[in-house]
């Protein structure tokens, strides 16, 4: 998304004491843990190195960070929030949830997507404790005001 412009929508459209929410924990491509390295090693067999994105092309780190856009932007009282979390995942669950992603979506793997799920559920059925996949993340929330905006 083209951050800037989204902002200065944003700044034109918003009431005056409107507060810019953005959120997320990254996703299993970049979690860390045993099993989803040795997934995204899978995923990266099938596909290639880069990581795909949106619906054709690969992904590309953004040249900045989500403070700095707000930063420069008209909410750029910015406040940060942690939340850890704990997920866990049955094998299936992540095979589903795969199929969602714009990383790994089926039509990526074109005719051998039956092939990469079955080597991926294998892949997760071993890495599983008792038929459990742990990911513990962090929520991150930044909750961006213009200057001396309350909300």
């Amino acid at each position: 998304m083209a951050r800037p412009e989204v902002l200065s929508m944003a700044d034109r459209m918003a009431a005056p004491h409107a507060v810019v929410a953005i959120m997320g924990d990254g996703s299993l491509w970049t979690h860390e843990a045993a099993w989803t390295a040795a997934l995204r090693e899978l995923i990266q067999r099938y596909l290639g190195e880069d990581r795909r994105a949106a619906t054709r092309g690969t992904y590309a780190e953004p040249g900045r960070s989500y403070e700095d856009d707000l930063a420069d932007s008209a909410f750029s009282e910015v406040t940060e929030h942690h939340f850890p979390l704990s997920r866990t995942w049955t094998p299936e669950d992540v095979i589903g949830y795969l199929r969602t992603t714009s990383f790994a979506r089926p039509t990526l793997f074109a005719d051998r997507h039956h092939e990469f799920e079955a080597s991926a559920l294998q892949l997760l059925q071993d890495h599983a404790d008792g038929g459990v996949l742990k990911e513990d993340a962090v929520f991150t929330v930044l909750l961006a005001r213009r200057p001396g905006g309350a909300a």
